[in-house]
């Protein structure tokens, strides 16, 4: 496994946030997490990227213990994070930004070569490469924080709510490019609140409710399930 988050605890001062979540992501795989809003799906990102510090548990990447590692250390092993809310530099041109995503990294042509498929998947970025971040749309912010992921080069790449805020058809492109991205060879994980769209494109799923794992299968099951349908689908 490539993932392996075994019984974490996490709190915010007096409340605790996570209740022993367990999950794995496989090698090649696309594993969404779904849930309602508070349900723990942005902590356990958080959890797992290092931006907060678990309490109990254990998390492992690529067969080592990276709980204690710090976050800018797990970047460098191969785990980059498109946060909720996208956290662009608006100041900083299109360019700039996507640079930052390769702050760990050395070799020129190899970042060279990323900036290019960044431009690639996003050609809308290569339109707008020396714009300020904060002169684009919602949807264009939004490629460019998946873009700047993927410049540190990840083995995972955890995506937070990529399709909030943005219009139907937006919705629809990004998560054509998530599944673009996995195929050519990135391991994706994705907490995202439109079920409809996570669940259809993921090999495998979890449903958090309040900090605890309720249901887990592959994405299909997950879709067809009476539960989930009634609970995320907006279908009984």
């Amino acid at each position: 496994m490539l993932l392996e988050v075994d019984n974490v605890t996490l709190a915010y001062g007096r409340i605790q946030a996570l209740h022993g979540i367990s999950l794995t992501v496989g090698q090649g795989e696309v594993v969404a997490l779904i849930g309602a809003n508070g349900a723990g799906k942005s902590t356990t990102m958080r959890a797992i990227s290092g931006l907060r510090p678990v309490a109990q548990g254990s998390i492992k990447f690529d067969g080592e213990d990276i709980t204690k590692l710090r976050a800018d250390l797990r970047v460098v092993r191969g785990v980059s994070q498109s946060p909720e809310g996208r956290g662009i530099f608006p100041g900083m041109t299109v360019r700039d930004n996507l640079e930052m995503g390769a702050y760990t990294r050395r070799n020129r042509s190899e970042i060279d070569e990323d900036m290019q498929r960044a431009f690639t998947l996003f050609p809308r970025l290569k339109e707008r490469e020396k714009q300020p971040g904060g002169t684009l749309s919602g949807g264009e912010q939004q490629m460019l924080a998946v873009g700047r992921a993927l410049m540190s080069r990840p083995k995972l790449l955890l995506l937070d709510e990529p399709s909030m805020g943005l219009a139907p058809m937006l919705i629809q492109q990004i998560f054509d490019i998530i599944v673009e991205i996995n195929q050519q060879g990135t391991t994706v994980l994705l907490v995202e609140q439109n079920a409809q769209q996570a669940l259809s494109r993921a090999h495998r799923a979890y449903v958090l409710e309040t900090g605890r794992i309720v249901k887990e299968g592959t994405g299909a099951e997950l879709l067809n399930d009476p539960a989930v349908k009634d609970a995320y689908l907006g279908v009984a």
